[in-house]
């Protein structure tokens, strides 16, 4: 869930020096990432470099423990913050995995979203948004009434995420693996909301680890992520010589053996 703000020029997720533990085990180790708001940036890596930990903490989730570092979104740190007052200052994470809600209909669930933000719509202008919504991503408005992702496909799941984002309208969107699971179409038309959406009133940071979603929806940053740190920046050429090479060039030049790193990690810190 999400808030909408008005847009200042410096605001930005800035990630400094941040490092995670999970039941005792490092998995974040001196993360560096900027994300300003009205940009698309993409992070990548291999399984297990810690992208879905990191999307975790900054949304903060109690499981992941900070020991050192900051995360600050506008200026101010985010980790004295509780999940509900991150999500009221504009923060959003579309999950790779999303929860069913049994009881809890799509169209309460929104409507209680955007009322706990302070835009408390009219019902029949929310029924049109969503009804828009749902049509631009080409789900049958019979949606609105069943509770939120229970009896879902995992498609139908992502996409109901990408509804949510259009709706709630964030100040910076945090998408994990979004792309996992879809079959080319459903992929297309994901991507398709997702650049319905951006623009310069939203930081849009896009978890992945393939180049497919970003040949529809063109990042105007891509980081690489591995042993728990950023260990490459770049713009699109990054993901073209990813595509080309895979990981291994980049994890060596980080003094880093791709050997090691293959199949390591949980899901915890992938």
């Amino acid at each position: 869930m999400t808030g909408t703000l008005t847009p200042v020029a410096t605001e930005a997720l800035e990630i400094e020096g941040l490092a995670v533990e999970v039941d005792g085990t490092r998995i974040l180790d001196g993360v560096d990432l900027r994300v300003p708001r009205g940009e698309v940036h993409a992070l990548m890596g291999p399984n297990g470099s810690g992208k879905s930990t990191l999307a975790y903490t900054v949304l903060g989730h109690p499981k992941y423990r900070v020991v050192a570092g900051d995360c600050r979104w506008g200026g101010i740190s985010l980790l004295a913050q509780t999940p509900d007052e991150r999500a009221r200052r504009g923060l959003f994470l579309s999950l790779q995995y999303p929860t069913a809600i049994p009881g809890v209909s799509v169209v309460n669930f929104l409507r209680a979203a955007l009322k706990a933000h302070g835009r408390d719509l009219p019902a029949r202008e929310l029924l049109m948004t969503l009804r828009r919504e749902l049509e631009a991503l080409k789900m049958d408005s019979a949606f609105l009434s069943r509770y939120i992702n229970d009896g879902f496909s995992g498609g139908e799941k992502k996409r109901m995420e990408i509804v949510q984002l259009a709706v709630l309208r964030p100040a910076l969107a945090i998408l994990d693996e979004t792309d996992s699971g879809l079959d080319v179409d459903a992929l297309r038309t994901v991507a398709e909301g997702v650049n319905r959406v951006r623009g310069a009133d939203m930081g849009i940071l896009i978890i992945t680890h393939y180049q497919r979603i970003l040949d529809y929806v063109t990042p105007d940053r891509v980081h690489v992520m591995a042993a728990g740190r950023v260990i490459a920046s770049g713009g699109r050429e990054l993901v073209d010589r990813i595509e080309r090479e895979g990981y291994d060039r980049l994890l060596q030049a980080a003094g880093l053996e791709p050997s090691r790193l293959e199949g390591a990690g949980s899901a915890a810190s992938a």
